[in-house]
C-alpha cells in the first residue's frame, strides 16, 4: 500500500528501466555487430564498446542491483563516517521483474502510489559518448535501442508508463527519420543527451540553426524533450587536471563533483539560449531531469548580467527564453521554495529516480519536501505540470 494517501494523481518525471542484456544488440545491423559485446572479467560480466571494456555501469546485465533509495541517507545526512560507495549502497538485490517489464512495473507503481511515470533507460546513457567519432554507428545503435524499447515497453503503456526513446542529432536526415519513427509509434517524450552533438565535423552546440529541422519537428509534434543526466563527455575536462580514462558515475572524485557539478545541463541550456534555439522555437518543451536545481539560479543571474552588457548578442531576454521553454526536476533535497521564486511552480516537476540507489525508495515521500506550499502548487509539482506537458488527462 502507498505510504501516504494523496487526493491528486501522481506523475513521476524520473523513473528508470533496467535494460536486458540484448537491449543494445538485438536489432543492431550485422555490419555493426562487433560494436558491442559482453565479456567475463574475474567472474564479472562487463560491457565492451568498440573493443574497450567500459566500467561506466559496474554490472551492465542488472541481474543484481542496488536497492531503490539505498543512498537516501547519504543525500539527506552526508557521509560523516567516510563510508565507501559499497558500504553506502549496502547489499545488492535481485533485479525485480518490474524493473525490466511494464506489466509488473504497474503493480509496483500501484503499491507505491505512483499513477504515471516517464521511463528512462539506464545503460543507454553510455552509448553516445563512447561512439562520438562515428555518428553513423551512434544512429544505428540508437535505433536498435529504440526498437528494443518499443518492443519491450512500448512508448505509451496503458497511458501510464511513457518510455523515452533516444534521439541523436549527429546526422540530421537520420535524426529526422528517427523522430518520425518514434512519433508514429506513440512517443510522448524523447530523450536527448545534454551535451554537444557529435557529428561528422566534430561536436557542435545543439542550439545552432543547423539542428533546427529536428527541433521544428519536435515542436510541431508537441512532444516533451527530456534532457536527462548522462555521460556528457565532461570526463575530458577532468583529464586536464587528473588522470581518468572514463567518466565513472559510481566512482566519483571530489574534484569532479566540485568542478563539473551541473556543468553539462548548465552548458546545454546556455547553448540553447545563447544560440537562439529557444527563441526560434518558443513552443519547444524541454525538461531538465535528474540534474537537480541548484544550478538554475546561478545560470539565470549570469544570463541577466551578460544580457545587460551585451543585449545585441541575444535574440531576446535570455531569462525569459529559459523560463518559457524549460521545466526543472529538482532533487528532493534541493531548496524547492527558492526554485519556485526563480521559475514558478508551473515549471517544476517531481521526479524520484526510482529504482536507482540515489533516488527515493518511496517516491511519493517527495511530497513531504513540499510542506508549506499552497496545495495547488503541490498538485502541479507532483504531477499536474507533467500531465499538461504530456497532453494526458489528470485523472487515471
Amino acid at each position: 500500500m502507498p505510504s501516504r494517501t494523496l487526493d491528486f494523481p501522481v506523475f513521476d518525471a524520473d523513473n528508470h528501466m533496467y535494460e536486458t542484456r540484448d537491449a543494445l544488440t538485438k536489432y543492431l545491423p550485422k555490419e555493426y555487430s562487433k560494436a558491442i559485446d559482453y565479456v567475463e572479467v574475474h567472474g564479472r560480466t562487463k560491457i565492451v564498446v568498440r573493443g574497450t571494456i567500459s566500467e561506466y555501469i559496474p554490472n551492465p546485465t542488472f541481474d543484481v542491483v542496488a536497492a531503490p533509495g539505498a543512498q537516501e541517507d547519504y543525500y539527506r545526512n552526508g557521509n560523516p563516517e567516510g563510508k565507501t560507495y559499497r558500504e553506502l549502497i549496502g547489499e545488492p538485490i535481485r533485479c525485480h521483474p518490474g524493473f525490466r517489464e511494464p506489466e509488473p512495473r504497474l503493480a509496483l507503481m500501484d503499491g507505491l502510489g505512483v499513477d504515471r511515470a516517464l521511463m528512462f533507460p539506464t545503460l543507454v546513457s553510455l552509448i553516445e559518448e563512447r561512439m562520438k567519432d562515428d555518428p553513423d554507428l551512434i544512429h544505428a545503435v540508437v535505433h536498435a535501442v529504440n526498437e528494443w524499447m518499443h518492443e519491450t515497453w512500448t512508448f505509451n503503456y496503458r497511458d501510464r508508463i511513457f518510455a523515452t526513446p533516444v534521439i541523436n542529432m549527429g546526422i540530421i536526415d537520420q535524426a529526422l527519420a528517427e523522430v518520425d519513427w518514434v512519433l508514429e509509434r506513440g512517443a510522448r517524450c524523447v530523450l536527448v543527451r545534454p551535451a554537444p552533438v557529435p557529428g561528422l565535423r566534430g561536436t557542435r552546440s545543439p542550439g545552432l540553426p543547423e539542428f533546427d529541422p529536428v527541433w521544428a519537428r519536435l515542436e510541431e509534434a508537441g512532444v516533451l524533450v527530456g534532457m536527462h543526466a548522462s555521460d556528457s563527455g565532461y570526463a575530458e575536462i577532468a583529464n586536464w587536471w587528473e588522470q581518468s580514462s572514463e567518466f565513472l558515475p559510481f566512482r566519483p572524485s571530489a574534484f569532479r563533483m566540485i568542478t563539473q557539478g551541473k556543468r553539462p545541463i548548465e552548458d546545454t541550456m546556455t547553448a540553447m539560449v545563447c544560440h537562439g534555439a529557444f527563441t526560434r522555437f518558443p513552443n519547444l518543451k524541454v525538461a531538465a531531469v535528474e540534474n537537480g536545481a541548484n544550478w538554475v539560479g546561478h545560470l539565470l543571474d549570469t544570463f541577466s548580467d551578460v544580457y545587460a552588457k551585451m543585449p545585441r548578442s541575444f535574440l531576446e531576454d535570455p531569462v525569459e527564453a529559459f523560463t518559457r521553454n524549460v521545466w526543472v526536476n529538482p532533487f528532493w533535497e534541493d531548496d524547492i521554495g527558492k526554485l519556485i521564486d526563480v521559475v514558478g511552480a508551473d515549471h517544476i516537476l517531481f521526479g524520484s529516480d526510482y529504482p536507482h540507489p540515489e533516488g527515493l525508495a518511496d517516491p511519493i515521500s517527495y511530497v513531504d519536501e513540499l510542506e508549506g506550499l499552497d496545495h495547488e502548487d503541490v498538485v502541479k509539482i507532483m504531477g499536474g505540470n507533467l500531465a499538461g506537458l504530456m497532453g494526458v488527462t489528470t485523472s487515471v
